[in-house]
């Protein structure tokens, strides 16, 4: 039937008042980001002594605060993502939650000693005058803020780590030449983009197959989840308990190995005693079916999204609050070291800004990563959290480089592959290879996030380092 004028003009109505609410919520996340920005400048004003170099500090807290928004905005969608896509969590209280921890990790556990240049990728020295390498940094500072800012517009989940790096690389370059560079640190770091995601699919992989062997295909589900959930939370727990003190806690507590091990395992085995009881408590009023029996699993991956955020909190507010301190150090002090003391009011701007990018920026790449690159649930969410964890662990004790940001994101691939894996075999039940277009209908992975997200983090360090590069051009053409 066809649509009377009167509803034609309604519908016109709707699409104009839907516009303006989108406008509205945008131009609101703009004054936000805004306000957050100024009052940093603000709060940094309370701290500085009347010198000559004053506006330049102020103008690097400003971007330190654009920096760390950024990182709130982009990387913590991996601690949460996969929490929000299985429904664990609410996007609200997803938020609110990592916005706590995030800024508890930064403030408490946070460096106070942060190395200048990130990752060792160039010597302070290469730089001559000291001023030169501030405008380095600055334009490091900036343009890996400008990327992330683009990545999260675009929903792509990239390192920051990278960004900064890749930064670095670039105002380097442009300020001392190739020579400033360490290549053998570069490579490593490249070879992370391989490492990170290869490592954390296969391992969040293996336990989605671990968990549907031992749990979902058992005929009686219940029973099997309460023999393996306490254990598969014992893993968990003695996991991310060595994962806080080697990695979370590293700042304000170097443990030695043998106490880590101890104490994880210690810590490991009171969690199986605790969790046996809840889970039977639990299973007594849940029903024999994948969905209801993966809902066990909620509590956990709430507690490992927050444990995530906590540690990625401690580590990665450096690279917000890492070439700011420089800065500051250089302009206080008129020398640049290795290594420098980072102010609390610094690690509080770092801290403020990541809560804040996350909690007005931080949904489109959460949706990304917890929705839209392959359909999760509480089990399969919790390998994706387990996986980091571990992967992390892995790679620090066997000295590999590797990036939070892609073990989170391989973890989602891996288990999206493993479900396709399985429902394509279930589906071909051992007869002829079906067609390519058949295969196409049956992938539970979106390849264009895989292609998308893969190119994001291939050109993320070539991108900041040119535009660092010009960013100190200009800088330099202007001064």
């Amino acid at each position: 039937m066809a649509k009377s004028k009167l509803q034609k003009d309604l519908e016109r109505l709707w699409l104009i008042a839907d516009t303006l609410a989108l406008e509205a919520r945008a131009t609101l996340r703009f004054a936000l980001a805004a306000s957050v920005i100024a009052g940093s400048l603000l709060f940094s004003i309370l701290f500085l002594t009347p010198g000559s170099g004053q506006l330049t500090i102020l103008l690097a807290c400003m971007v330190g605060a654009y920096m760390a928004m950024n990182i709130g905005a982009n990387d913590v969608a991996n601690n949460i993502g996969p929490a929000v896509g299985a429904r664990a969590l609410t996007m609200s209280g997803a938020l609110v939650i990592a916005a706590i921890f995030e800024a508890s990790g930064a403030i408490i556990a946070g460096s106070d000693v942060v190395q200048t240049i990130s990752k060792g990728i160039v010597s302070p020295d290469s730089f001559g005058a000291p001023m030169t390498f501030v405008w380095a940094m600055l334009s490091a500072l900036l343009a890996g803020a400008v990327w992330l800012n683009l990545a999260t517009y675009f929903g792509a989940p990239v390192s920051t780590t990278h960004s900064i790096v890749g930064g670095v690389v670039g105002a380097g370059v442009a300020a001392a030449g190739l020579d400033v560079v360490d290549w053998p640190s570069l490579g490593a770091i490249v070879l992370s983009w391989i490492i990170s995601p290869a490592l954390g699919g296969t391992i969040a992989a293996l336990f989605l197959l671990l968990i549907k062997a031992s749990i979902m295909y058992r005929p009686d589900r219940v029973a099997a989840a309460r023999r393996w959930l306490p254990i598969l939370i014992a893993v968990m727990t003695a996991s991310f308990a060595a994962y806080l003190m080697t990695k979370g806690l590293k700042n304000v507590w170097k443990a030695p190995t043998e106490l880590v091990t101890a104490a994880a395992l210690a810590i490991g085995v009171l969690a199986l005693l605790i969790a046996r009881p809840m889970i039977r408590r639990a299973a007594v009023v849940t029903v024999n079916r994948r969905k209801a029996v993966s809902k066990l699993f909620a509590a956990p991956l709430i507690a490992a999204a927050a444990l995530l955020s906590f540690a990625h909190g401690a580590n990665d507010v450096a690279n917000a609050v890492g070439p700011l301190a420089a800065i500051v150090s250089i302009i206080e002090h008129g020398e640049m070291q290795a290594a420098v003391g980072v102010p609390v009011w610094i690690m509080v701007i770092g801290a403020v800004g990541i809560s804040a990018g996350l909690l007005i920026y931080g949904p489109r790449v959460v949706r990304t990563v917890g929705q839209e690159i392959t359909r999760l649930d509480e089990a399969r969410a919790y390998c994706v959290a387990l996986s980091a964890a571990i992967t992390v662990l892995a790679a620090s004790w066997l000295g590999l480089p590797v990036s939070s940001t892609h073990i989170a994101v391989g973890g989602v691939f891996g288990v999206g592959f493993l479900r396709e894996f399985i429902a394509n075999r279930r589906r071909n039940g051992g007869g002829k290879q079906p067609s390519a277009k058949a295969l196409a209908k049956r992938r539970l992975v979106r390849r264009r996030h895989v292609f998308s997200i893969a190119a994001a983090w291939i050109i993320t360090v070539p991108a900041t380092a040119g535009l660092a590069a010009l960013i100190f051009v200009i800088i330099d053409l202007i001064r």
